[in-house]
């Protein structure tokens, strides 16, 4: 078996939902995103007023995990929950 057929073996093996929880409980990543988007990554959060340019740190699988107003927020609470954070491009 060639390194190309031993890759696509795995690629076939790992499915995008697998890979997503791989890093679950271990890897989150930081999204900025406009206070109007909050209700649909935190449905019970309290209504904010419009035009804030706010954080969310969010798991591997894209589960939200804390939304604050400042990137140093989130990166702190990832930091205390022993959470290494990756950039999504």
């Amino acid at each position: 078996m060639t390194e190309n057929e031993r890759n696509s073996a795995v690629e076939m093996a790992i499915s995008p939902e697998m890979l997503a929880e791989l890093g679950s409980g271990h890897v989150a990543y930081v999204r900025s995103f406009r206070s109007e988007e909050v209700s649909a990554l935190f449905p019970n959060a309290p209504e904010i007023a419009p035009g804030l340019r706010l954080w969310a740190l969010l798991s591997a699988n894209g589960t939200p995990i804390v939304l604050a107003d400042t990137p140093q927020a989130v990166l702190a609470n990832a930091m205390e929950n022993n959470l290494v954070t990756v950039s999504v491009h």
